[in-house]
């Protein structure tokens, strides 16, 4: 055997790990099963799809993602996806049911709009996370809305600033939580694995998700 191939077989293991079913943890495949009984039981229980964002997504999953599709999704972006998301995508279900209005499959986790998907305007997982801790700005203009002119330069600076697609970057969209509000799951930096929200539209910055009632930090399989 070649040195050269002496020095890949760390990654070639990991990535063993990472991917063949026999090594899943035993606690990522009891979430897994816990997940595929407590959807089953909704969809017996909420026949009527009363359950806040029911409705659209009716307690069904999408067809499963392949590996090769995650594989090329991490070389293009230069990025290694959450292991709990990986399996989830791979053996449950590509997006459908899940909070709020459901999870976002997984063509959609680039856009940084989920109301409006545009392609040219998307977030960049290549780079890391900005964000450690929550994180909000408040317009403080310096003159009164009468001087209309520079009111008005003044707020586009800081609009600039706040809506910058930058203060997302390293993060995928998973989860439309409506008003344009998106849960995103983030894939690059100190925040990896972790999801947080994106609440500028409605002024509230970007934070740790918190919605579900959790106290602490919150990782894809324990959010779901």
């Amino acid at each position: 055997m070649s040195e050269a191939t002496y020095s890949q077989m760390p990654l070639l293991l990991k990535a063993l790990r990472r991917y063949l079913p026999f090594t899943t943890a035993p606690k990522m495949n009891e979430q897994l099963e816990s997940i595929k009984t407590n959807l089953k039981e909704l969809k017996r229980l909420d026949k009527g799809f009363t359950l806040f964002g029911s409705s659209k997504h009716q307690y069904r999953l999408n067809p499963t993602v392949s590996l090769e599709t995650i594989q090329r999704f991490e070389q293009f972006y230069r990025v290694e996806l959450p292991s709990e998301y990986v399996h989830f995508l791979t053996k449950l279900g590509n997006g459908g049911v899940g909070p709020f209005y459901g999870l976002e499959p997984f063509e959609n986790v680039v856009f940084d709009d989920l109301d409006y998907k545009r392609p040219d305007s998307l977030l960049n997982p290549s780079k890391p996370f900005l964000h450690s801790e929550a994180w909000n700005m408040e317009f403080q203009p310096t003159v009164d809305e009468d001087d209309e002119e520079e009111y008005e330069k003044q707020r586009q600076s800081f609009e600039e600033v706040y809506y910058d697609k930058e203060q997302m970057n390293g993060t995928i969209a998973i989860c439309n939580y409506g008003c344009a509000i998106s849960l995103n799951l983030v894939v690059n930096g100190e925040e990896y694995g972790n999801i947080w929200t994106d609440d500028r539209a409605s002024g509230g910055g970007i934070r740790p998700s918190y919605e579900l009632g959790n106290k602490e930090k919150i990782t894809f399989l324990n959010w779901y």
